[in-house]
């Protein structure tokens, strides 16, 4: 039972890990493309945005209630630890996805789509604000007392910190929005989406680089945990890594090539988040409570790794389904036909 009540909790920190990857990068791209529309000049430009998002969109979110559900069921107490703490960032990134979703659906219909098409755009934005305070805060840490309850102020999460990671996140979403534009479009769209994709390149570069350097400055555990063996031969691979990544991607949007530059920055994408769980692990709540501390009773975390199983190779499937189904190039007369 020891080991159960050691393993399973590092098991389920995995799985919502991939959980949270997957909506990311799934997800970022559609976030993306929303905030790019608003950069549009025309009506049938944003409309290929649009139908690039239409068969796909509604799946990609499933990933972030599959998170959320899991976290709920797996650390009961870090779900309703940073929803209290969080409170703000998380009704900014759900009315956010409300409105895109509205705008999306209602759009169509329209005569007159401009409220709709900013209103796509707006959520858009919002929903990857939200969701880059939110990142910014946990990763500054939560204020707890020893039971693991929110003690801080309504306000705690906004710091310069996390408006530096949220800003970081959303050029990060344009990225691979941009580069999911330039496999999915052709022509002066396409052209257009390879100049975005590389200016995101090296705005989240900065983005990434300025948090890399804050962090141990400022946060007395990451920098503890930074210089640490054998996790500082590690930590010391992975921005060169990153670098490697960045110029391979912008070398690839030099090259006009179609799928690599978004190949490259799922890479990234997968490198940051390896960094992340590093840093964090095996902290639910950082700085304060760790998984073991937060687990649910080890014989509910067995029941839902037996559901999750099933569920998770379904999830898979369908999403891999969609992407081959609709694999084709968007064009205006695909739109004209929608």
């Amino acid at each position: 039972m020891e080991t159960l009540t050691y393993f399973l909790p590092q098991v389920w920190f995995v799985i919502l890990a991939l959980f949270l990857f997957l909506y990311v990068m799934l997800d970022g791209f559609d976030l993306g493309v929303g905030i790019l529309s608003l950069t549009s000049g025309d009506e049938e430009r944003r409309g290929i945005l649009m139908t690039s998002l239409s068969n796909i969109w509604d799946a990609n979110e499933t990933w972030l209630v599959l998170m959320g559900g899991g976290l709920f069921g797996a650390f009961p107490l870090a779900y309703g630890t940073i929803l209290s703490a969080l409170y703000i960032p998380i009704l900014t990134m759900v009315f956010g996805f409300i409105f895109r979703a509205v705008a999306f659906e209602f759009r169509e219909q329209a005569n007159r789509k401009f409220f709709w098409n900013v209103a796509f755009g707006a959520g858009s934005f919002l929903a990857a604000l939200g969701q880059g305070f939110a990142l910014g805060a946990v990763l500054k840490g939560i204020n707890v007392d020893k039971s693991g309850h929110f003690i801080g102020t309504t306000w705690d999460w906004l710091s310069w910190q996390s408006v530096l990671v949220a800003l970081t996140l959303i050029q990060a979403y344009v990225l691979i929005g941009s580069t999911y534009l330039v496999w999915k479009t052709e022509g002066e769209l396409q052209l257009t989406h390879y100049k975005t994709a590389k200016t995101a390149a090296w705005t989240t570069l900065l983005g990434a680089i300025f948090i890399t350097i804050s962090t141990p400055i400022f946060y007395e555990s990451a920098r503890d945990r930074l210089f640490q063996r054998p996790l500082v031969f590690i930590f010391s691979v992975i921005p060169i890594l990153g670098i490697l990544l960045i110029s391979r991607l912008v070398t690839s949007l030099d090259r006009r090539q179609e799928r690599a530059p978004f190949v490259w920055t799922i890479l990234l994408f997968v490198l940051t988040f390896l960094g992340l769980g590093l840093i964090v692990f095996p902290y639910i709540i950082p700085t304060e409570i760790t998984i073991y501390e937060a687990s649910a009773d080890p014989s509910s975390l067995v029941i839902m790794i037996i559901f999750i199983g099933f569920l998770i190779p379904v999830m898979l499937f369908y999403n891999l389904y969609q992407y081959i189904v609709f694999r084709g190039k968007v064009t205006g007369r695909s739109y004209g036909e929608e």
